[in-house]
């Protein structure tokens, strides 16, 4: 087992592959944390935080005379409010208008495999044998309140897995604060990263020094966010992307969350990560149970990337699901960019001839196919077919397109409601609105209830209608709105029930693709990767804005789930023009598709284009599932930076035969510098030959474009060299730096002996 309990000294030792987590008893009653290590082989207990008489600590009456102890200064497993720890506590029951908690040790379980989480997505096991999980009891013995903790250790990953289970005894109590996790640090010399931004700016990477007091991100718009994402990482001073110590903190969770580090007066860190305490407030009556969401802490000692190759490793096998799990994705057009509301059948079937010409394989229809729909204003929650824009109705659109030898995806935002819709003149209470205050509206519409059984149950009739009627390959799951107007303890419940209408959808149709959305990464979060394996990264389609988008969401999610796809220039969002070179190599970090009208380019672009897609599906598998290295990312913290004004990254087979690099300049200047950047994962012994997109004829086309320039003019190596593993790593790939017009490389190497 890699779970052992020392009796006689009183300590768990939880083991993964590398590191120690230790779980420490005190007077066979206070729960401690003891820390978490590279793999101790025993444990003498002599390396514990001491006991100390501190200035304005409390100690609990019991040891008061005899011990220098108190909650106040100790590593804390699961901290109790009120009592004698001043610092965040983990969770906050009221009862007899009290906080005050004691949790003392009852009792622990160990056994192999991992239990399902009642009602909430998590990571899961196909066989016992992948992991260990260890259950241990606390109880306060005033109320009979008994809390779980639960710790899953992976064997094949550096990774446990945490949440907690409160039941309640004879005193019914409200839960005000249910945190997931709770780890105390003994030290804060650490720097702390978070996944930031806005709409359209998603996922940047922020790094800073903790400082003395509270420091973190959380949300309160009903939804993960396009603001904050539920991760945070502690990294050691010296820690970059391949060095150096790093802990990983994530929440399988997609509504309101926090994730905070307090730094106390003594120098420890606490590390606490859950459900939002906003407008959070569960009543728990005798027997009743509440659980919280999973977080999953990662610890790396090869830095940044170490950690987010195990977030990317775990979460492709042991968190998303089903048929599409392991299969590559296709290559999807969808029209909303060509078309946006405005097309009939004629319009589509035009694009997918041409689609299907240049090797598209997913044809998808985004808004506008039901109700009667023409702009946002309308028929959200009428989920019939417009049947003046498609007379024949989605059948003769699915059939044309599976002629024309592609799948058919369909958008949907089932979780909205318009006004002017004949579903919400049947159930307006169907929708959140506060009574007594007017609605406030989001594009145009309100949220559904999703916390209503009724709501739930016409959602998975209606939309179950759609996908048997039509043959539907895929479906996009858009959310477009924070939510507001919400009563006490809504968030939750609404999200129970969304996963319960994403649990019975996706099992009545397991060969449909799931993709999330919201608004583009508003729910980027590892509980929607539960039910749909991938999701739309970003409405910010531009080349270059999407490098710091990409690789930020990379920190914790693997390449497979994010959707990233070409669209036109001048930019829609942003106005940019980027090279269709670049805007392609940025794309094809991810699963890989378009967002434009291919019916207005030119012959040379859509040679590009058809180039560009033959050339994604020799080495899709290998982006989509193998191993990714940042060599140059956008955030300065790693001692391979050479300059912020390019990005570098790779994707290695796992069987390290063949991998991908790209590399894409940001800002233009004449007479650069050459750059050289070190590949990293390949095999030293081998040899590699080299291959860039751009084949001759197609190179000569291009020069024809003052916006496109071929690879083979950045790079000093020619096509079909064969380099050495340990050259290509330690010596480095020599590249012209900061080309005109923002352009970028792209390289395959393939192992040839």
């Amino acid at each position: 087992m890699s779970i052992c309990f020392d009796k006689e000294k009183g300590v768990f030792l939880l083991n993964t592959p590398t590191s120690t987590y230790v779980i420490r008893l005190f007077k066979e009653k206070y729960l401690l944390h003891g820390g978490w290590f590279h793999t101790l082989p025993v444990w003498s207990d002599v390396c514990v935080m001491p006991l100390a008489d501190r200035a304005f600590s409390p100690v609990p009456a019991e040891v008061h005379d005899t011990v220098d102890f108190s909650m106040d200064t100790q590593q804390c497993e699961y901290p109790v409010p009120m009592r004698s720890d001043f610092r965040s506590s983990a969770f906050e029951a009221v009862y007899d208008d009290a906080l005050a908690s004691d949790l003392e040790y009852q009792s622990y379980r160990i056994f192999a495999g991992k239990k399902k989480l009642e009602g909430l997505p998590s990571t899961y096991v196909s066989d016992a044998s992948e992991a260990d999980t260890l259950e241990i009891d606390l109880k306060d013995s005033y109320t009979g309140l008994t809390v779980t903790l639960s710790y899953t250790v992976w064997k094949n990953f550096d990774v446990i897995c945490r949440h907690a289970v409160f039941k309640c005894g004879s005193k019914p109590l409200s839960l005000r604060k249910v945190l997931s996790a709770s780890i105390d640090f003994p030290h804060s010399r650490y720097k702390m990263m978070q996944l930031s931004g806005a709409h359209a700016r998603e996922r940047h990477a922020v790094i800073r020094n903790l400082v003395p007091g509270m420091q973190g991100v959380e949300s309160r718009r009903g939804a993960s966010s396009h603001q904050q994402n539920p991760f945070i990482a502690l990294l050691s001073q010296n820690a970059g992307e391949t060095e150096g110590e790093v802990f990983g903190f994530n929440l399988v969770y997609s509504g309101n969350f926090t994730a905070q580090v307090e730094v106390d007066q003594y120098g420890m860190s606490r590390v606490q990560m859950g459900i939002s305490p906003y407008n959070f407030d569960w009543k728990l009556n005798d027997g009743e149970s509440f659980c919280t969401p999973e977080v999953v802490m990662v610890r790396s000692e090869n830095g940044l990337g170490g950690m987010s190759r195990t977030f990317h490793d775990l979460y492709r096998k042991n968190l998303c699901r089903g048929k599409w799990r392991d299969a590559e994705r296709p290559v999807v057009i969808n029209n909303w960019e060509a078309t946006y509301f405005n097309f009939d059948v004629n319009k589509l079937f035009a694009l997918a001839d041409t689609a299907a010409k240049e090797g598209v394989e997913l044809f998808v229809l985004d808004d506008g196919w039901f109700g009667k729909r023409n702009d946002d204003r309308s028929s959200l929650g009428d989920w019939f077919v417009f049947k003046d824009k498609l007379p024949n109705g989605l059948e003769e659109v699915s059939d044309g397109i599976h002629k024309r030898g592609m799948k058919f995806g369909l958008w949907f935002e089932p979780e909205m409601i318009s006004p002017d819709s004949d579903l919400y003149r049947e159930h307006p209470d169907w929708a959140f609105q506060l009574k007594g205050r007017d609605a406030v509206l989001g594009r145009h519409q309100l949220v559904l209830d999703l916390g209503k059984d009724e709501v739930v149950d016409y959602l998975a009739e209606r939309i179950s209608n759609i996908l048997s009627v039509a043959h539907i390959d895929y479906v996009k799951w858009d959310f477009n709105r924070s939510v507001s107007d919400m009563y006490l303890n809504a968030s939750h419940k609404f999200y129970l029930g969304l996963y319960r209408l994403l649990e019975t959808l996706t099992s009545r149709f397991p060969d449909v693709l799931f993709e999330s959305c919201s608004g583009g990464g508003g729910r980027f979060d590892a509980g929607m990767l539960h039910y749909m394996p991938q999701t739309w990264t970003s409405d910010n389609t531009d080349g270059l804005s999407r490098i710091a988008i990409q690789m930020g969401t990379s920190v914790a999610y693997p390449a497979s789930a994010m959707s990233c796809h070409v669209s036109a220039v001048p930019n829609h969002q942003i106005g940019r023009i980027t090279s269709l070179s670049t805007r392609g190599h940025v794309a094809m970090a991810g699963t890989f598709g378009y967002e434009l009208d291919l019916n207005m380019l030119s012959d040379v672009e859509l040679e590009e284009i058809k180039s560009q897609i033959a050339w994604y599906k020799n080495i899709r598998k290998t982006v989509q599932f193998g191993d990714l290295y940042r060599i140059q990312s956008p955030w300065n913290c790693h001692s391979a930076a050479e300059s912020s004004e390019y990005a570098a990254w790779e994707h290695v087979s796992k069987d390290k035969k063949q991998a991908v690099v790209s590399i894409v300049w940001q800002y233009a200047e004449a007479n650069a510098e050459y750059i050289t950047v070190p590949l990293q994962g390949l095999d030293a012994n081998s040899v590699y030959r080299i291959k860039s997109l751009q084949s001759e004829t197609l190179q000569d086309n291009m020069k024809k474009s003052v916006f496109d320039m071929p690879s083979s003019q950045f790079c000093i190596i020619p096509d079909g060299t064969s380099v050495s593993g340990a050259e290509l790593m330690f010596a480095g790939l020599r590249v012209m730096g900061k080309p005109q017009y923002g352009g970028s490389v792209h390289f395959v190497l393939e192992k040839s002996s």
